[in-house]
């Protein structure tokens, strides 16, 4: 039963939709802003693509 509890704890902190993603990042709660702060987040993460792109049209 541990390792369900245990899998199912680390699938709530991965997901930004869970109030444990928010608490596991210092948080209280989810904030109500949580969808703009999750979107910023990817744009830093991902890095464009429009460097690969032009890349392959030559």
């Amino acid at each position: 039963m541990k390792d369900r509890d245990d899998r199912n704890n680390h699938a709530n902190q991965m997901n930004p939709n869970n109030d444990a993603y928010w608490q596991a990042r210092g948080y209280n709660e989810r904030p109500d802003d949580w969808k703009d702060i999750v979107d910023k987040e990817e744009r830093r993460r991902v890095p464009e693509r429009r460097s690969d792109a032009s890349r392959a049209q030559r």
